[in-house]
């Protein structure tokens, strides 16, 4: 082995420094969980909202996330989100107006407005760590409910059917909202994946899609009528 390949293979002083700094997040890591799992643990029945934190409540979907939220609270459901703006917010403030349960799960983001007033306080919880925020999204929920979003709405929604596919969580319904928005994306699962192979044609249940609030509010609460509502894993 020549000098420059030793010298390539050589872990920096900037990793070595770093160690004792790797050890501790841990403990940091740590205390997301102890704190989500405690605030949540006896919650009850919620359903987790998901969209786009770029709408604004003047947009058809903020409305309906809005709606949405409102009759979940009326059956008996908590409505969780991500905690900020946009379909965040509409979930939260159709909780609040239903006075049901309203949970925040915010984040830290360069980018992002603070939490977003429709919170109940107790049950607003600040991460750090999405992979930490995005298991309480999970396992208090028992549904998930999806309208318009970007990288990060995708990011959630195929989490949970990659976990309920492999079987690590119960499954538990999940409902996209606005035909039009995820049309394009149902077809291409159905033209690439299916036809490739890739996912099984009865994958395809793992998901249902509408415009109608009344009916996303129905479907979940229709499945629990046949389930046990409890925590995942």
């Amino acid at each position: 082995m020549s000098d420059d390949e030793k010298e390539f293979r050589k872990i920096p002083d900037k990793y070595e420094n770093g160690f004792d700094k790797d050890v501790w997040s841990i403990f940091k890591i740590m205390g997301e969980f102890v704190e989500g799992y405690d605030k949540l643990l006896r919650i009850g029945p919620c359903v987790s909202i998901f969209g786009s934190s770029r709408l604004k409540d003047d947009d058809p979907y903020y409305k309906m996330a809005v709606d949405v939220a409102q009759r979940l609270t009326e059956v008996g459901f908590g409505v969780i989100t991500g905690g900020g703006p946009g379909i965040m917010e509409a979930g939260n403030k159709g909780a609040r107006q239903g006075n049901g349960k309203s949970v925040g799960l915010t984040i830290e983001l360069p980018f992002e407005e603070d939490a977003n007033p429709y919170i109940d306080k107790q049950y607003l919880i600040e991460f750090n760590y999405f992979f930490a925020r995005k298991v309480m999204f999970v396992k208090y929920a028992q549904g998930f409910i999806v309208f318009p979003g970007g990288f990060g709405t995708l990011d959630e929604l195929f989490e949970a059917l990659t976990l309920i596919q492999t079987h690590k969580i119960n499954p538990f319904p999940i409902v996209l909202i606005g035909k039009k928005f995820w049309g394009g994306l149902i077809d291409w699962i159905s033209d690439s994946m299916i036809t490739m192979g890739t996912i099984s044609p009865n994958d395809m249940n793992l998901f249902q899609i509408t415009d109608d609030p009344q009916e996303a509010v129905e479907i979940l609460y229709n499945y629990y009528q046949d389930n046990i509502l409890a925590p995942n894993f």
